[in-house]
């Protein structure tokens, strides 16, 4: 949303408030309706509550809150307890059942809300009577969808405030906690129970469900691994900052999110200021028919574009051009130490893909690092080398002429990092490039690692010797110039420190 129209919906919520609260004096009416300051929030019960209620699940056919229900189950192994609320106070699978939230007397950590719009509003005042402050409305046909979905958003928004409640969506698809095996997105029962065997360090903060489902489809065949997936919605009340500030005190060592639109530019900025982990963005939306779709199913407003990469620029954040990179780049950042420097040499088994990987670099901010003589003697005097110059190239050759390779350049103090290309997958090449990571993080110095092919062999040794590899020369590239883009950022974030 943009400024203009957040103050609109705001002052009408506000003005619905009063209304409902009785009149009064306006002042005294709008502090009662508050919202909660998220440091007094528990953020974690969103992620691996103790126990989670799923309103609207029932046995019907193709019920989305019984998918839920399964997934968490029978699914990951969730260890909390589940409750359901239906109209017949049925059990769903395994979780027990009851039509009034009045009749639980366990206490309920998290609400998820998955019903028509226009009961939505009345279940969140009586989650908040029951004192369930985090709730996840699942449920679309809100602000989404017309000036009576506004109207719907607007009592929710004020029966937050009044009960002093947290919420996620709505219209959004849930989260998903690989590390505590917890998942309330709906229809994600497959997905989830390959995923939480996979955990990671990353975490993703989408405004789609669609692409959080995606994400986890990709990274269960990458090193990196999800840690934790929230899906935003329209974003009532938490927003894509809250979750940059509550990732940056987990476990998660990288940040992605992708965006539609942005809720509160100042606040993501700060956000990611105070933040030293990466925070890679994703922003869809860019011309007049992506605004168009991405009003018409989140309610994102149009934003200027060259405004938004400014100010990404400006706090650090690193601004991705393609949805893949989200789940192809992290590896980079989560795998290898960061690159600090510029100077870039190239290793491949073959010219034609040394002048590929030259011609690449070229049109990024890295440069080919110029080699010393007394570099070029090191190199010459290994068996098999072809080119002593930057490119190296060698040609066929057993695993120790890598190997030497390798620490000659890694030792260098006028190489910043490497890009290495393989253009045949033989044998040994997983030994060596194994033994290539450990050289890595000894010399902290970066190897963008890619195959030209071997598909197979490559997702293989990526998921079992835990090797960041990259499946085409662009990739890697790209993986070197993220890196280096965020040293630079993580430099110039010490320098604000210093002179604060």
């Amino acid at each position: 949303m943009n400024t203009v129209h957040i103050y609109k919906h705001r002052l009408q919520c506000n003005r619905q408030a009063i209304s409902i609260a009785g009149g009064g004096n306006r002042t005294s009416m709008l502090r009662a309706v508050a919202t909660k300051p998220l440091e007094a929030t528990d953020m974690d019960k969103f992620f691996h509550p103790s126990s989670v209620v799923v309103i609207g699940a029932s046995n019907a056919a193709s019920n989305l809150g019984a998918t839920i229900c399964k997934t968490l189950g029978e699914d990951v192994g969730y260890a909390g307890r589940v409750f359901a609320i239906n109209r017949a106070g049925e059990d769903v699978y395994t979780a027990k059942g009851y039509s009034r939230l009045d009749d639980i007397d366990a206490p309920i950590e998290l609400a998820v809300i998955i019903t028509p719009a226009f009961v939505v509003p009345g279940f969140v005042r009586k989650c908040g009577e029951k004192g369930i402050r985090n709730i996840i409305i699942e449920s679309s046909g809100f602000s989404e969808q017309g000036e009576e979905g506004k109207r719907l958003q607007c009592e929710i928004d004020e029966a937050a405030r009044l009960y002093q409640i947290r919420i996620i969506g709505p219209n959004c698809l849930g989260t998903l906690d690989n590390i505590n095996r917890f998942c309330c997105m709906y229809g994600g029962n497959e997905l989830a129970t390959r995923s939480v065997k996979h955990p990671g360090r990353v975490s993703f903060i989408v405004q789609s469900g669609g692409v959080g489902t995606l994400m986890v489809e990709r990274l269960m065949e990458d090193v990196s691994g999800i840690n934790k997936i929230v899906s935003l919605g329209n974003r009532s009340d938490l927003d894509e900052a809250d979750f940059i500030d509550y990732f940056d005190t987990d476990r998660t060592s990288v940040i992605a999110l992708y965006l539609e639109s942005v809720k509160d530019g100042r606040k993501l900025m700060q956000s990611v200021r105070r933040t030293k982990k990466p925070v890679l963005v994703y922003k869809s939306g860019n011309s007049e028919a992506g605004r168009a779709a991405a009003m018409s199913h989140t309610a994102g407003m149009a934003q200027n574009d060259a405004v938004f990469d400014g100010a990404c620029k400006q706090a650090g954040m690193i601004r991705l051009r393609t949805p893949e990179e989200m789940y192809l780049l992290p590896k980079m950042l989560t795998e290898m130490p960061l690159l600090s420097g510029n100077r870039i040499a190239v290793f491949t088994n073959s010219g034609a893909f040394g002048t590929i990987g030259a011609d690449m670099l070229a049109r990024t901010n890295l440069v080919m690092a110029p080699f010393s003589e007394a570099m070029k003697t090191k190199l010459k005097n290994i068996p098999g080398v072809f080119n002593a110059e930057n490119p190296v190239d060698i040609g066929p050759a057993p695993a120790d002429v890598y190997l030497e390779i390798y620490k000659v350049l890694l030792e260098a103090d006028e190489i910043d990092g490497i890009l290495h290309t393989v253009s045949m997958w033989r044998d040994y090449v997983a030994d060596v490039m194994e033994t290539l990571l450990h050289l890595c993080w000894k010399h902290q110095k970066p190897a963008a690692m890619h195959a030209f092919n071997a598909a197979e062999r490559l997702r293989v040794a990526q998921l079992e010797r835990r090797l960041p590899l990259f499946g085409a020369a662009e990739e890697a590239v790209r993986a070197l110039v993220v890196s280096y883009h965020h040293y630079l950022a993580l430099q110039k974030k010490e320098q604000l420190l210093w002179t604060k």
